[in-house]
């Protein structure tokens, strides 16, 4: 019996240090759960806390790109939609244009709002204008041309090439440059202003390699251009001054057997050679009777504009341009007029003066304006030095 207790408290002792040994475990198993729970719910209360920061900041950017740009800048800008554009491409057009602050936004609230059923045309818009503003005028629909949005006023000066004109255009209206040199190159439209105004562009339109058929027809004046003017009805302006300046001029250019389209060219020419009214009547003269005796017109005016450039000095090679309009390597007239002269200068050449002296080169200082005449070479050659010399430089006379 002895032996038998002695083993039933071995046993018991054996079920007491095992039992001690699995409780340890199982609590920390649960410390284990219990941490897992809190590392788990720890993170998913960090990314619910994350959605909603996110949520909130997205909530924010798209609310503050629906707004206007800028709500205090009336300017008005204006937007070509072209035919058959996309959502995503009108999107990128209004916010190049800075009237929108984002183009992914805009897409994106259009479609959403049901207002993506946009037309091609012209818009004017404004950085003040929000999200909304700007697609309900989409949905609204445009012109078909380019309209002035901002009563402006045009001045074009004596001299101006069609290329100045376009940015004097660009500067003073809502029309590029590009739009108004694309208009130069309108056929279409330029025929129906020579159906318009036949005595004055009759010539011009039978004119062989012209760069602009225009050019030297947009009179030097000041023109206005309200909120309905379209860039076509600018233009028409400027050629229909031009013909209410040459009216009465029309007869004497038919008397001295001449056309319009030579009147014009060579009083392109006078303009920018001569500065005085004196100086242009007898620089009209010399250029006749060059042509009268077969000579070349040899006007720097003219190499400059065929080769298309506004810098200051000419090079040998310069001289060569094979262009049409250069009058230095040419007979004749050339295409047409350099630039658009004013009436001083178109009077100039219907009535010269002094051509009696037989006048035929002329070089100008350029220090004191003044400009020699010379009726041969050797007279030339002495004025031209008695230039250099005056100016400390070499000198090309004409």
């Amino acid at each position: 019996m002895e032996g038998r207790i002695l083993n039933n408290d071995q046993n018991n002792q054996d079920q007491q240090d095992h039992g001690s040994t699995e409780q340890p475990n199982r609590v920390a198993q649960k410390q284990r759960k219990s941490f897992s729970k809190r590392v788990i719910g720890g993170v998913i209360g960090i990314l619910v806390a994350l959605i909603v920061i996110i949520g909130f900041l997205g909530y924010r950017y798209f609310d503050n790109a629906t707004q206007p740009l800028n709500k205090n800048n009336q300017q008005v800008v204006q937007v070509e939609i072209p035919f058959g554009a996309n959502g995503k491409k009108i999107a990128d057009i209004l916010q190049s244009k800075k009237v929108i602050k984002s183009g992914f936004v805009f897409e994106y609230w259009t479609k959403a709002h049901n207002l993506s059923n946009f037309h091609a045309g012209y818009y004017q818009l404004k950085p003040s204008m929000s999200v909304s503003q700007i697609a309900k005028t989409l949905n609204k629909g445009g012109s078909s041309e380019p309209i002035q949005s901002s009563t402006g006023r045009v001045l074009i000066v004596e001299g101006s090439q069609i290329k100045t004109i376009a940015q004097t255009v660009q500067k003073q209206t809502d029309f590029t440059s590009q739009e108004f040199l694309a208009l130069m190159k309108d056929e279409t439209f330029i025929k129906s202003l020579a159906k318009k105004y036949p005595d004055l562009l009759g010539s011009a339109m039978q004119a062989k390699n012209v760069r602009y058929r225009l050019e030297g027809y947009l009179f030097p004046a000041t023109y206005t251009a309200d909120k309905k003017t379209t860039l076509k009805q600018l233009v028409t302006q400027m050629v229909a001054k031009t013909d209410e300046e040459m009216q009465p001029y029309y007869k004497e250019i038919k008397t001295q057997k001449m056309s319009v389209q030579e009147v014009m060219t060579l009083a392109s020419l006078v303009e920018r050679e001569g500065s005085t009214t004196k100086d242009r009547h007898l620089i009209a003269g010399v250029f006749l009777n060059r042509l009268d005796s077969k000579w070349r017109l040899d006007s720097d005016i003219s190499v400059f504009y065929a080769i298309n450039s506004t810098k200051s000095t000419l090079t040998a090679k310069d001289l060569q341009s094979k262009s049409p309009y250069n009058l230095r390597l040419h007979l004749g007239y050339g295409p047409g007029p350099f630039n658009s002269p004013g009436l001083i200068s178109i009077k100039s050449v219907l009535n010269p003066t002094d051509r009696s002296k037989d006048y035929m080169y002329f070089v100008a200082d350029l220090k004191t304006g003044k400009v020699y005449y010379a009726k041969d070479a050797a007279g030339h050659a002495a004025n031209i030095k008695k230039v250099a010399k005056h100016n400390g430089t070499d000198e090309n006379g004409q």
